[in-house]
């Protein structure tokens, strides 16, 4: 076993300093950029949806990618199925205690748990990591890792839109409709960009994994 490098002081810029300030912009951006919020962008912009919700589903969904492209469709698979179960649990547990206030009209709360297209989260950590690995099949070329990764992401985010537009109970089905009829762009936006971005930056964020061995299950 070789000894590590010695201690320099590149180490505390890079194990402290570096790390602390990524912690701060993350914390920061949604508090200055929040939901419903006034600010510089305007409060029609997409922005903050996608900064806060959108930055949530692209964890959830950037998991699975990265060890289906770099292990394998089973391994993407299993993970898409973990991180999506939290966030299915997270999602509708929110949701379901947010609108413990505003009951349906017959008087009884609303139950996100029992909404069908929550479960898309689940399914589609499911199909991201799968498809993604069974068409990368572990290639460590960047342009099918790119092509992989855009497909899985593109074929997953049209899938939760259709249940969100058709399935889902009806606090957040009227979002989903009442932004589409008033600015379809914004409503394409949302529903899909976060999903473009994490086709293109998980990828790359694989592609450069490999540069440096960091390759799980041992890729071969």
């Amino acid at each position: 076993m070789t000894e590590p490098e010695k201690f320099k002081i590149s180490d505390i810029l890079y194990g402290i300093v570096v790390p602390i300030i990524v912690a701060i912009i993350i914390i920061a951006l949604p508090v200055v950029i929040g939901p419903g919020v006034s600010h510089a962008l305007g409060s029609a912009s997409p922005i903050p949806f996608i900064i806060t919700y959108g930055f949530a589903q692209m964890l959830t969904l950037a998991v699975p990618l990265v060890l289906g492209l770099l292990w394998n469709k089973w391994a993407g698979g299993a993970a898409g199925f973990i991180v999506g179960s939290l966030y299915y649990v997270a999602y509708a547990g929110l949701f379901s205690i947010d609108y413990t206030i505003a009951p349906q009209a017959s008087g009884m709360p609303w139950n996100f748990f029992r909404d069908t297209s929550v479960l898309g989260y689940i399914i589609n950590g499911i199909l991201i990591g799968y498809m993604a690995g069974a068409l990368n099949n572990r290639s460590t070329n960047f342009k099918r890792m790119l092509g992989a990764g855009l497909t899985a992401s593109l074929i997953t985010a049209v899938i939760q839109y259709l249940l969100n537009y058709y399935i889902a109970l009806d606090p957040a089905r009227n979002m989903t409709t009442g932004l589409l009829a008033v600015d379809p762009v914004q409503a394409m936006i949302i529903a899909f960009l976060p999903n473009v971005l994490v086709g293109i930056i998980v990828p790359l964020i694989a592609k450069v994994m490999t540069w440096y061995g960091l390759m799980p299950g041992g890729h071969y």
